[in-house]
């Protein structure tokens, strides 16, 4: 009789924690305040803070994030799968999902009903003085509604749905091949060799590219608070690599010139893809809609976000692959830095209004602050009575 699919299995895939990639997360957490708070001082108006540019240097912002964009999140969405296929050997279905639930939508429900309050009330405020003067008013309820995301962690709400169609995937594959089930694939620690990585790549771009016909870069997604649904093919692209990688190995395999070769191709990209942004002269083909420019960046950015990850792997297993005390420290609270980095940010921000400078001088003085202070919020917040056993 086999087993149901909802109890734990044994594994031979289980390995050791891999450090490194904890490393590497806590580094991506870092670059996450890091986008933000470039938001602050950019010509992009999109956070709960904004001081728009009015000097060249803020185009230097816009850049940071251009290409920032390219790839971090998505390679948070392959460190998550990374996990996933262990956590749920380990742990069994039922349990997988009750601290999914617990260690994402707890967090989740904690920004929405605590955390956006406090980063929206300057927002709010100036809404309600617009509203008082047009001779209407405008609680804060209304505001709340009509200018609902759910902000930065959009990443959580996307895992949890990933998370239900892993597990989704797994019954299924349980009732049609329960050989497969009872015996997962075995650990090769072989990486996929370079045909197997351009062949990923070409056909990322070539989805990307379709997929922006319909969801243009720039262009949110209003039910899910999406702000780069045009970036949703590699979450899910990558998020499976992790899966897949997990029960093959494939970290432990990549080799050191592969790595060397991620961050050059990774280079060149980056490279094109200023090329093509300057190249547009402020137009917006190179954003959807079928056109050759969105063709030529759905390549780029899918070249980079794939050449960057695999050298970021392989150089985090070969320098950074030891944690101390400080970066175990680092690496335990960069999910909770994660949740209250915004309200950080957007304090830091209104302190911060009266200096006069350059937008990326005061990008620079913002990041030096926050992201120590994010450290030091969230060591408080995870020493409140039971947020450790959720964050």
């Amino acid at each position: 009789m086999t087993q149901p699919t909802d109890r734990p299995t044994a594994s031979p895939t289980t390995r050791p924690r891999l450090l490194y990639v904890d490393n590497l997360r806590t580094a991506l957490t870092v670059l996450v305040v890091l986008h933000h708070a470039a938001i602050t001082y950019s010509n992009i108006p999109r956070w709960y803070y904004v001081e728009t540019g009015t000097d060249p240097s803020g185009v230097l912002l816009d850049v940071l994030l251009l290409l920032d964009q390219a790839f971090f999140m998505g390679a948070f969405f392959l460190i998550s799968g990374l996990f996933v296929p262990g956590s749920h050997d380990r742990k069994g279905t039922r349990r997988f999902l009750g601290e999914r639930l617990l260690r994402l939508g707890i967090p989740l429900l904690a920004w929405l009903l605590l955390l956006r309050p406090l980063v929206t009330v300057g927002a709010y405020t100036a809404e309600r003085e617009a509203a008082v003067q047009r001779g209407a008013e405008l609680p804060y309820w209304q505001y709340y509604l009509h200018s609902f995301t759910p902000g930065p962690m959009w990443f959580v709400e996307v895992l949890l749905v990933f998370s239900a169609l892993y597990v989704l995937w797994r019954h299924l594959a349980g009732k049609e091949r329960r050989v497969s089930e009872a015996a997962p694939a075995p650990v090769t620690d072989r990486a996929p060799g370079a045909v197997a990585i351009v062949g990923f790549t070409v056909g990322l771009a070539l989805v990307t590219y379709l997929w922006r016909i319909v969801i243009p870069m720039g262009v949110p997604l209003p039910v899910l608070g999406l702000p780069t649904p045009a970036y949703l093919p590699q979450y899910a692209a990558l998020f499976a690599v992790g899966l897949i990688a997990a029960r093959r190995g494939w970290p432990e395999g990549l080799s050191r010139p592969t790595g060397r070769i991620g961050f050059a191709a990774a280079a060149v990209a980056a490279v094109g893809i200023l090329l093509l942004a300057v190249g547009s002269s402020g137009g917006t083909e190179f954003l959807g809609h079928g056109t050759w420019q969105s063709l030529m960046m759905a390549v780029l950015d899918s070249t980079l976000a794939v050449g960057i990850v695999l050298g970021l792997l392989v150089l985090f297993r070969e320098r950074l692959g030891h944690q101390g005390r400080r970066r175990r420290f680092l690496s335990t609270h960069a999910y909770t830095v994660y949740l209250v980095h915004p309200v950080v940010l957007v304090a830091l921000g209104y302190a911060l209004s009266g200096v006069q400078a350059p937008a990326v001088a005061k990008f620079a003085l913002l990041a030096v602050l926050a992201v120590p202070l994010c450290w030091a919020m969230a060591f408080a917040v995870r020493a409140l009575p039971g947020a450790r056993k959720v964050l």
